[in-house]
């Protein structure tokens, strides 16, 4: 694994904008970099990054059998009990999930690290997917990387096929906030993914949406929502006065309800509490367990519920610590052993596999000058060569 310093394309912010990609600058910096690329061996993506992310869904799903039946479990996730039957319905019911990323440490030598899962919400998708193909095919021609380099990346493929087996019957609503051009775009590239599949689909605003008289979901329209993709996360919803109506509104909903406690940074605890010891995590306890008190060489305290990096503390060893601050943190919070990230020319890098169905399909890697992730945090694309 390698960062490569590479010249851009001339002509890149134009066709991203031709293309709907309107946030490849944010606060005034670029988000989409492509003075550079990192390069894997096909060996490093098969062994070090593709294997163990199915390993690590299939331990997910473990911990998901055990959730719904544990009442200890659904409390330290700070779950509200309203919802713990649609949860465990959701998953009985076999609910098809859509997709998800692993954020993962790996600096091409040792096993990749698992840090957290995004598991409802995930953005950087098109990016990943139809941007960062488009640039390859680019550079390629242009002759800006080696002839013969390839790329980890079907998800557009993978997002299509997906739809294709979701067997919708009418049409497919999907929503994200209003005034999130990121999550906008997010949600319309999926969009897109699911009419190729051949899906009628109506985009709507999460505020949008309404409930009639029967407690059924509906759109701008009044037409009822039966199946409603939304890029709104389901602690958010099981909060809100509407997300009352939800376990009897008649929705299927993608992600589904089973998810929100994969999305849970609890997931990190519960995951080394079932498979200690495993190569691909990193030791992690609820806060308060008397066990994180003997870790060493640093760790992190994180939020059950948080988004690009908000209130998360680092704690290094001879060093101050790191806070990044943010609204999160009521619920409670992990702490996980401290693995750096690597550091490639002063970048702190983290990979982010997708999988689409639960089968690993490709890798989107950001970068910043922190050791923290954030939502400024630039996206770099990838090659593997050799």
């Amino acid at each position: 694994m390698q960062r490569i310093k590479i010249s851009e394309r001339d002509d890149w912010k134009s066709q991203a904008e031709a293309l709907g990609f309107n946030f490849h600058t944010m606060y005034g910096e670029p988000y989409w970099d492509e003075t550079a690329c990192y390069q894997f061996t096909l060996a490093q993506i098969e062994n070090d990054i593709e294997d163990p992310s199915a390993e690590i869904e299939a331990m997910c799903f473990d911990v998901v059998t055990r959730a719904i039946d544990d009442e200890e479990v659904l409390s330290k996730l700070a779950i509200p009990e309203d919802f713990w039957t649609c949860i465990r319905d959701s998953w009985l019911n076999r609910e098809k999930n859509l997709y998800g990323r692993l954020d993962l440490s790996y600096d091409g030598k040792g096993p990749a690290k698992l840090l957290e899962y995004n598991a409802d919400t995930p953005t950087a998708l098109y990016e990943s997917s139809a941007f960062q193909w488009l640039w390859l095919e680019q550079a390629l021609e242009r002759e800006l990387i080696p002839s013969g380099c390839d790329q980890f990346n079907s998800i557009h493929e993978q997002m299509i096929d997906a739809f294709k087996r979701f067997e919708i019957d009418g049409r497919l609503h999907l929503a994200s906030c209003e005034g999130s051009e990121e999550d906008e775009g997010t949600v319309r590239y999926i969009e897109e993914c699911a009419q190729q599949a051949g899906l009628e689909t109506s985009f709507l605003h999460m505020e949008e949406i309404g409930i009639d008289a029967n407690g059924h979901f509906t759109d701008r329209d009044d037409m009822t929502i039966q199946t409603l993709f939304k890029l709104y996360p389901w602690e958010w919803m099981m909060l809100d006065e509407f997300g009352k109506a939800v376990p009897k509104s008649g929705v299927t909903f993608i992600e589904p309800a089973w998810r929100a406690i994969l999305s849970n940074k609890g997931l990190l605890p519960l995951l080394w509490e079932m498979f200690e010891g495993h190569p691909n995590l990193l030791p992690a306890w609820f806060a308060g367990d008397p066990r994180a008190a003997d870790l060493e060489g640093g760790y992190v305290r994180k939020p059950l519920l948080s988004r690009e990096g908000a209130n998360v503390e680092m704690v290094r060893p001879g060093e101050e610590p790191l806070a990044i601050e943010g609204p999160y943190g009521a619920e409670g919070f992990v702490i996980q052993a401290l693995h750096p990230l690597p550091v490639f020319d002063g970048n702190h890098t983290v990979i982010g596999s997708w999988l689409v169905a639960s089968q690993p399909c490709g890798i989107g890697i950001r970068e910043d000058n922190s050791p923290v992730t954030k939502d400024s945090s630039r996206f770099v694309p990838h090659v593997i060569y050799g």
